[in-house]
């Protein structure tokens, strides 16, 4: 058993620290709303008042948190409160100048490091199966393996410092664009006279086939599990999609590389977003576009 100390403890945030619990781990948690901190010692995570309590004689710090200069900030404050070798592991989804600035900070400190973004969501976060993407030293790895095995079932490491978050804003970059696609497929379908279930069943089983089609479909009734059929609760909240294809955009700036479809969901994410869907499953943009008139 090791002590773990678990920066912010929202939606992902307390099921992953839940789960920690359950793996037999020690976990201090510290969130800056009250509710969450309560939720989360409902699960068994010892809920601290401050930051440091939470991270005293912490073997390994963990943070969730919503953008880079909420973890930057974090990671800056850990400098007068924790020792030297000290583990710390980002969690969050962020942009890679953002966490490679973490890593920097964490060498500062003596201590290694990882940015390990995740996906599955509050129900992989839920069940222990989260896929992690991870970025670091090969020792940092190593030493943060086990730790990420109790929270995920899937443990991916890509490369050093800001490899996780790479791989992390191509992967949502795919996401983004294919849900899109498919969206658009059954709106065309719809037109032309054809069920949902035919179109799901050809497609599933041929070349049209992916993740948003087979396990996330977003239209109700072929997949049972998917939002659409929840009235499109999250899931994935197009707010979120939102931030992470404005931050491959970013990086496509950064980089020079060209992502015309990954530019083009964007806008349309952000246009859904602005018209008050941002609480709602990524896949509810199928309501907008079945909306936009035909040129």
């Amino acid at each position: 058993m090791s002590k773990v100390a678990f920066v912010g403890l929202g939606n992902m945030g307390g099921p992953m620290a839940a789960n920690l619990v359950k793996a037999g781990h020690d976990v201090w948690g510290f969130d800056l709303s009250e509710a969450s901190r309560n939720a989360a010692s409902a699960h068994g995570v010892n809920a601290a008042s401050t930051l440091p309590q939470a991270v005293l004689n912490a073997d390994c710090i963990i943070t969730m948190l919503p953008k880079g200069q909420h973890v930057l900030a974090v990671w800056s404050d850990l400098a007068s409160v924790i020792p030297e070798g000290t583990l710390l592991i980002d969690c969050s989804t962020v942009d890679v100048e953002s966490a490679r600035k973490a890593h920097a900070l964490g060498s500062a400190m003596g201590c290694l490091s990882l940015d390990s973004p995740v996906s599955g969501g509050t129900t992989g976060a839920e069940a222990g199966t989260l896929t992690f993407m991870v970025g670091g030293s090969e020792s940092a790895f190593a030493s943060g393996k086990a730790i990420l095995e109790a929270m995920g079932r899937k443990i991916v490491h890509c490369g050093g410092d800001g490899a996780g978050q790479a791989a992390k804003i191509c992967n949502n970059m795919i996401l983004g664009i294919s849900m899109i696609g498919v969206c658009e497929a059954f709106g065309l379908a719809e037109k032309l006279g054809l069920s949902h279930q035919a179109l799901f069943d050809v497609a599933s089983t041929s070349s049209g086939q992916c993740w948003s089609l087979t396990t996330y479909c977003p239209v109700p009734g072929p997949v049972p599990t998917s939002p659409a059929n929840n009235d499109y609760r999250p899931g994935f909240a197009t707010a979120l999609m939102l931030k992470d294809l404005l931050l491959s955009q970013e990086a496509a700036q950064q980089s020079g590389a060209a992502t015309p479809l990954g530019a083009h969901a964007a806008d349309l994410y952000a246009q859904f977003e602005a018209a008050g869907h941002g609480g709602e499953d990524f896949s509810a943009i199928i309501r907008m576009l079945q909306e936009i008139p035909r040129e």
